[in-house]
């Protein structure tokens, strides 16, 4: 998931460009932000919450923005409940500062996981014509974007 994918550019010097579909950057916000029926998910998977914040800040892919060094496009819903839009937008504002090419792309009506086929075939086609641009090859047939720091 973007959970993993944000981590796994953060926390490790594998990859050279990557993409979270509806990420959490921030363990912490989440814990305090998402809906009522997740909300306490987190604390089997990290621990009880404030009582582990320690836990939550190492694990959070937002607080080592330090250590990213490679494109990252965010896709997101406008919707979303269960990681909600504040998460890309923290991390897209993030990596903005940083100066890392990056590119959020906000889904309107659209929640944890695209339902409706243009925003479906719209991400896919954001993904192919964004490691186009970081990879330098021609993704033809797609609508290009701005991305930011390129």
């Amino acid at each position: 998931g973007g959970y993993t994918a944000l981590g796994a550019l953060a926390f490790r010097d594998v990859f050279t460009a990557g993409c979270s579909l509806y990420g959490v950057a921030s363990l912490e916000a989440l814990a305090g932000d998402t809906h009522k029926f997740e909300s306490r998910y987190l604390d089997g998977l990290v621990g009880p919450y404030p009582q582990d914040a320690d836990v939550y800040r190492e694990r959070a892919p937002i607080e080592s923005v330090d250590k990213l060094n490679c494109p990252i496009l965010l896709l997101q819903g406008d919707e979303d409940k269960i990681v909600p839009p504040n998460q890309a937008e923290l991390m897209h504002k993030a990596l903005l500062e940083k100066g890392i090419p990056t590119a959020l792309k906000m889904y309107k009506g659209e929640q944890h996981g695209f339902r409706k086929a243009e925003n479906i075939e719209d991400a896919l086609d954001s993904e192919l014509y964004f490691y186009g641009r970081v990879f330098g090859f021609e993704a033809r047939g797609v609508k290009p974007f701005q991305i930011d720091n390129l």
